[in-house]
C-alpha cells in the first residue's frame, strides 16, 4: 500500500542510526531496545548494520511487544533469517511499553541500561504515549537516544508549495484505496480502516517533538526530519548527559 516505501524508510531510519558504530577503536558494547517491534524488521536491519557494516558483535538487541503473538512471529522469522552470531545477540520481551513495570513491583527494563531505544510505526498506537517516552527516558543511560520513525502529517506549504494538494491526494487515497485494498487483499476492512483513522489523529511533527521535549529529551535542530514530504517522519532525542 505504500509501493514499496516503507522498506526504504526503515532502511533510512537504521541507517541514520548507525547501530555498533563506535569512535573508538575495537568493538564496544551497545544495547538497543526495539519496542513494539514484534516481527523482527527493525531489529533485523539493526543487527546486520551493527555485527556485518561496522563489525560490532557486542551489539544486543531487545525486541519488546505487547502482543505475545507478534513476538511469536518475530521468533521464527529470527531463527530462518539470522546468521548464528546475530541470533545469539537477540531476545525478546514481551511487556507494555508504557510501563516495563512488573507485579512484583520490579522493572523487566533496568532504568539508564539502554542505549538506543528505537520504535517504528507503533507508538501511534500505544494508549499512553507521555507514558511511554517518559519510560524511553528512564530506561536510557545519560546520553542514550531515542529514535522514532512514525507516520506523520505532509509537510507544511511553507516548505512545499504544492503540500495542499498533495495532501488532499493523499488523504483521498488512504481514507478510500487503503480500506478497500484491505478488504480485497486481508478480509479486513475494519483494521485498516482503523490504520488510516490513527495516522489521521497521530501528532503532528512539532506536536510529536514538544512531547518528547516535554518527556526530557534533547533535540537537534527542530527535531525530526521528513520523509516522502511528511507522509512518515523520523523523530531523535537524546538524553541529557546529566539526567
Amino acid at each position: 500500500m505504500s509501493f514499496g516505501w516503507h522498506r526504504i524508510w526503515k532502511d533510512h531510519f537504521v541507517a541514520s542510526l548507525n547501530p555498533g558504530f563506535t569512535a573508538k577503536p575495537g568493538p564496544s558494547p551497545q544495547r538497543i531496545l526495539d519496542v513494539a517491534g514484534g516481527t523482527g524488521d527493525i531489529a533485523f536491519r539493526m543487527l546486520r548494520q551493527a555485527h556485518v557494516i561496522n563489525e560490532n558483535p557486542e551489539t544486543h538487541v531487545t525486541i519488546s511487544d505487547i502482543n505475545p503473538a507478534m513476538l511469536s512471529v518475530g521468533r521464527q522469522r529470527a531463527e530462518s533469517q539470522l546468521p548464528v552470531n546475530q541470533l545469539e545477540a537477540l531476545s525478546f520481551l514481551e511487556a507494555d511499553a508504557t510501563s516495563f513495570r512488573q507485579l512484583d513491583g520490579t522493572f523487566s527494563v533496568d532504568s539508564a541500561s539502554i542505549d538506543l531505544y528505537t520504535v517504528a510505526f507503533g507508538i501511534r498506537n500505544f494508549t499512553d504515549i507521555p507514558a511511554a517516552l517518559r519510560e524511553a527516558y528512564r530506561v536510557l543511560r545519560p546520553g542514550g537516544v531515542f529514535a522514532c520513525l512514525e507516520f506523520s502529517k505532509i509537510a507544511s506549504t511553507d516548505e512545499n508549495p504544492a503540500a495542499a494538494l498533495f495532501d488532499a491526494v493523499y488523504k483521498r487515497w488512504s481514507f478510500s484505496a487503503i480500506p478497500m485494498i484491505g478488504q480485497i487483499v486481508a478480509g479486513d476492512r475494519d483494521s485498516y480502516q482503523y490504520l488510516v483513522e490513527s495516522i489521521e489523529r497521530f501528532p503532528s511533527q512539532d506536536e510529536f517533538r514538544d512531547m518528547i521535549v516535554d518527556a526530557g529529551f534533547v533535540v537537534g535542530g527542530r527535531g525530526y526530519e521528513n520523509l516522502t514530504g511528511g507522509i512518515a517522519a523520523i523523530h531523535k532525542g537524546m538524553k541529557p548527559l546529566d539526567g
